[in-house]
């Protein structure tokens, strides 16, 4: 049996309704069709799911039938290669391996210190009013730069910030277009994209290089992938490896946690009665310090207010798969060479499993609140769970921390509060603060 759907337009089916506004075309489809969707965009069909026992179907009961054979993958391809968040199989499996114990919880500790730090020097620099998410885009891009890579690229944030952009909208542009052109093809588009990748590889290439002409064990990220070997094969990366993994936590761990924060501010702003907690959580616990890793148990709320505007925003709002071999989902076929569209953004807004799903409110995630595990994946789910879910939790606390002890702050009044769906939920217009220091 086929699942139900909307009609979609002659020929090209839900296609210019996704380009146009694809928030109000998922929407608008499960409040007409449910929680599993079929749609058409030319002559690709796809699923929109949004239950969580269906997300739990596809990410791990039967994730093998599911892979990253799409076009948003493939053109995430020609931005980071072959990385952890765009690999499958064998492949991304020994680079899992790789990998995995420059993410161990020990390991991270380590770099608490360098991001209370970068947090506090952007703070002593702020007064008057402020575009937040400038600030946490350029805050994320030093704090990735300094544990990632070992050094400060603060002094190229504004040309990584406009590469960042240009590449987004590329790699949107293209997942949405019914035809899309060869990418060779000399088109405006593919000559923005290509100097925004050029500016992207020169930065981090030549970190990387200084990095193995150094060859010293700083034991940050870096040396520990320079330095990892896969237990069961004995082998390294290879530079093209490397290259691919360092490109995918650069961007993935400098966009996706700039604008986790961003969000928190403008929520935060919105809502003056859980800043106020906040702030009282705040100096309470940290009684005028820099927090530090050993204070984060003390900061429960700091933690709630996070999870909450992942819930509201996640970092990734939408995950795309391939249907790899028929199957059955809700009832319904799902054939081979079909899409699945899992939308964590209205898994995080079903009403049947959140009350109120619009409103702000941290105390959803008290400690003895229970929910489906599938209900709420702001960092997927099953094998391919993000590696640096851990990394970006630490770092969105101890930022929204020291923000919260230095600084009071309220929203900019009459401005537009907007969300743009690109591979990540952007705010369209920024988020603009007035500061003053407490």
């Amino acid at each position: 049996m086929i699942a139900p759907g909307p009609r979609g337009q002659w020929l090209i089916g839900s296609l210019a309704a996704a380009q146009r506004d694809p928030l109000r075309m998922i929407n608008e489809a499960v409040r007409d069709h449910g929680d599993l969707v079929r749609l058409t965009f030319g002559p690709m069909v796809a699923h929109l799911i949004r239950h969580p026992d269906l997300i739990k179907h596809v990410l791990q009961d039967a994730s093998p039938r599911y892979g990253r054979k799409t076009r948003a993958f493939s053109n995430m391809r020609l931005v980071i290669g072959n990385g952890l968040l765009t690999s499958e199989g064998d492949f991304w499996l020994r680079q899992r391996r790789i990998a995995q114990p420059a993410f161990h919880k020990q390991r991270l500790g380590a770099f608490a210190l360098s991001m209370t730090r970068a947090a506090e020097e952007m703070v002593a620099q702020w007064k008057g009013d402020l575009d937040v998410a400038e600030e946490m885009m350029r805050v994320t891009l030093r704090i990735v730069g300094e544990t990632l890579l070992g050094q400060d690229p603060s002094a190229e944030a504004s040309e990584v910030a406009g590469a960042m952009m240009e590449v987004l909208r590329f790699v949107k542009a293209r997942s949405t277009q019914l035809l899309p052109l060869p990418p060779g093809w000399p088109t405006p588009m593919h000559l923005r994209f290509r100097r925004a990748k050029a500016t992207l590889d020169r930065v981090l290439y030549g970190l990387i290089a200084a990095r193995q002409k150094d060859g010293a064990d700083r034991g940050d990220l870096l040396s520990l992938l320079l330095h990892a070997r896969d237990e069961e094969t004995g082998q390294g990366m290879t530079p093209e490896q490397l290259r691919d993994e360092v490109m995918t936590m650069f961007l993935a761990g400098h966009e996706t946690t700039a604008n986790v924060l961003s969000w928190s501010f403008a929520l935060l702003g919105e809502s003056p009665s859980v800043l106020r907690a906040l702030e009282e959580e705040v100096r309470g616990a940290l009684q005028g310090r820099s927090p530090t890793l050993e204070d984060l148990p003390k900061l429960g709320l700091t933690r709630r207010v996070i999870e909450e505007t992942m819930r509201l925003y996640p970092p990734v709002w939408m995950i795309p798969r391939s249907v790899e071999q028929d199957d059955e989902l809700g009832g319904y076929e799902i054939k081979a060479k079909s899409l699945m569209l899992i939308s964590v953004y209205l898994t995080h807004r079903h009403p049947d499993f959140w009350e109120r799903p619009l409103e702000f409110d941290p105390s959803r995630f008290a400690p003895e609140v229970t929910r489906p595990r599938f209900a709420y994946v702001p960092f997927g789910g099953g094998p391919h769970l993000c590696i640096g879910n851990a990394y970006a939790m630490l770092e969105a606390r101890l930022v929204l921390a020291t923000v919260v002890q230095r600084m009071h702050f309220e929203l900019v009044p009459a401005q537009k509060l907007e969300p743009e769906p690109m591979i990540t939920l952007r705010p369209r217009y920024g988020v603009r603060l007035r500061v003053r220091p407490h």
